[in-house]
């Protein structure tokens, strides 16, 4: 555990409970383009994957200075990575399509891996790593 110095802010049990319900709206979005993504045949569409980031974009500043504003962090840059990820081995399904499906398989399964481990942490009420 690290001695970080984390500005916590006052929040209203309410308020807590309506960003704990859009965190788990916001990860099963990201949890069905994710499994959809590593499952041959299958794809989510991508507007699932907006909406959710629209919503961890939209109720951030509402989490500023509480454990769940690490969680709306984390899913914003695990769809920011991967995204970035896709875009950059995307010339691999042009010149090789075998190395350009392993890379895709592996941000893809990189993808569901942040998702389920921020799950499980959300399910703990724990704040995840910056």
């Amino acid at each position: 555990m690290n001695n970080d110095i984390v500005d916590v802010h006052a929040v209203d049990q309410a308020t807590l409970d309506g960003l704990k319900a859009w965190g788990w709206v916001s990860y099963v979005l990201h949890l069905i383009v994710a499994v959809t993504a590593v499952l041959p045949g299958t794809q989510a569409s991508v507007a699932l994957l907006i909406v959710a980031l629209v919503i961890d974009l939209v109720k951030r500043s509402a989490a500023k200075g509480t454990w769940l504003e690490s969680h709306f962090e984390w899913r914003i840059r695990s769809v920011i990575w991967s995204g970035v990820l896709y875009v950059l081995t995307a010339p691999l399904w042009l010149l090789f399509l075998i190395p350009g499906w392993i890379a895709w398989a592996l941000i893809s399964l990189w993808f569901l891996y942040r998702i389920v481990r921020g799950m499980l942490a959300m399910s703990r009420q724990e704040p995840l790593p910056a």
